[in-house]
């Protein structure tokens, strides 16, 4: 398949699965403070072998036509973790994983699994909201001395606010989906309807301030 078609069937299988969750009328909170009128919940696709394997297939086309050359394969806790591990156990490659923060107790490590100076690391997420975790996580596997080659992600949300953090760490974002496939696909499967679209487009176009005019019109109501 080409990628576009790729893109396609991973945010059809999203939506198939039960995944994402649109919620124009009552919208999820981010941790950021972040309103959101969608929600995708990637660890429904650990359920699903035919979903996971097409997920992990178009990992490896993506390492491979990207060049990438990754000694080592990292995962996210805890969503990317068995995404990680379906994808190093295809290429043959070691993995790791790493915290959001570092344990409180015996050796307080954030990275779990031997790692060596100067290997060239990918690091496999579930998705890409603003981008912040992910920007962690390569922090602290540079701090290691480790190159991280790219971050690997199922989905984004393509916020302006990630792109601008991926770019000044300078470390390219490669996704299998996003947003705009998604409800492309939702659309056309009728899943999505003309008051959810424009709800989602307005947040697409910026999403803090649709979070501002919402909690506005919450007070005033």
């Amino acid at each position: 398949m080409t990628d576009i078609q790729t893109e396609r069937q991973i945010a059809g299988d999203l939506l198939e699965i039960g995944a994402v969750t649109f919620a124009s009328a009552a919208p999820f909170i981010w941790a950021s403070g972040l309103l959101s009128p969608i929600y995708c919940d990637n660890r429904m696709t650990m359920g699903y072998p035919d979903v996971r394997r097409r997920i992990r297939d178009a990992f490896v086309d993506r390492i491979r036509g990207e060049e990438l050359r990754p000694d080592l394969i990292a995962g996210t806790a805890t969503a990317g973790i068995p995404h990680a591990a379906w994808l190093a156990e295809s290429l043959d490659l070691p993995m790791i994983y790493v915290r959001s923060k570092s344990k409180g107790h015996g050796k307080e490590s954030a990275i779990e699994g031997p790692v060596k100076e100067g290997q060239r690391v990918v690091i496999v997420e579930d998705l890409v909201s603003t981008g912040g975790s992910s920007i962690g996580v390569v922090r602290a596997l540079s701090s290691e001395k480790l190159v991280v080659v790219a971050v690997l992600a199922i989905f984004s949300y393509e916020l302006q606010e990630s792109e601008q953090a991926f770019s000044e760490i300078g470390v390219p974002l490669f996704t299998l989906t996003n947003l705009g496939h998604l409800l492309d696909v939702a659309a056309l499967a009728g899943k999505l309807d003309d008051r959810g679209a424009q709800s989602l487009a307005a947040w697409r176009r910026d999403p803090w301030q649709w979070t501002r005019d919402r909690r506005e019109k919450e007070g005033s109501g």
